[in-house]
């Protein structure tokens, strides 16, 4: 039997954060769990894809946005399950057999990562604890907490859109209930909220939250949130 789990991981210019996400990944290799690992690049100008062909993993090119980069790589995929992760978002040790059990406890629903972040102090763990809070009460994770997804759930949602920003909050509303919260952290890179302040970056996420929320349109949401 062939190994059940396609990882995709979309990147851009995502060097630095490769090599963390690759060692993290390796204990599901060593399980037996990891069918593939596909790179799903939006035109890197830095040593991405040279990093992802040494660790052995399938790399794809195209234009960038994390909605169309999400989207090539699972229909690329050749799993029966799908994990997205954030380059610079790494499942914490022991996060393949806590994957496994849930593929074979509930084989037809979502799940996510609790969030951590790379970094100490208060603002670190108010922001974690209230995106903790807000998947758990409202189905709502962001795109750096993973999601762990079987592929027949993926069809039906039609998956990722390719959309500049907020893919991974329109997938979270497409899945609704049928997203849990595994007890098991990711731990995501804080270096945005130390450039820019916990409480800053913090409030800026509500308000794109709140404006795509309303109906904004996510490119025009794209281009403000790169001005920033």
């Amino acid at each position: 039997m062939r190994a059940p789990l396609s990882i995709i991981l979309p990147t851009l210019d995502a060097a630095p954060a490769l090599p963390g996400a690759f060692a993290a990944l390796m204990e599901g290799l060593a399980a037996g769990l990891i069918r593939e690992v596909i790179v799903s690049d939006g035109g890197s100008r830095d040593e991405t894809a040279e990093i992802a062909r040494a660790a052995g993993a399938r790399l794809l090119t195209g234009a960038p946005g994390r909605g169309g980069q999400l989207r090539r790589g699972a229909e690329a995929a050749g799993g029966d399950w799908l994990l997205f992760l954030h380059a610079d978002s790494w499942p914490a040790p022991g996060w393949a057999a806590v994957v496994a059990t849930h593929m074979q406890r509930a084989p037809e629903r979502a799940a996510t990562f609790r969030l951590s972040f790379r970094a100490r102090g208060a603002g670190a763990r108010l922001t974690a604890g209230w995106a903790n809070l807000r998947t758990r009460l409202f189905h709502l994770p962001y795109g750096d907490q993973g999601l762990l997804i079987p592929r027949a759930l993926y069809a039906r949602t039609g998956g990722f859109a390719d959309i500049p920003l907020m893919e991974d909050v329109a997938m979270a509303r497409a899945l609704r209930r049928r997203l849990c919260l595994l007890d098991h952290l990711i731990t995501t890179d804080a270096s945005r909220y130390l450039a820019r302040g916990w409480l800053r970056r913090g409030a800026r996420n509500w308000l794109t939250l709140a404006r795509y929320l309303a109906g904004t349109d996510p490119a025009k949401l794209a281009r403000h949130y790169q001005r920033k």
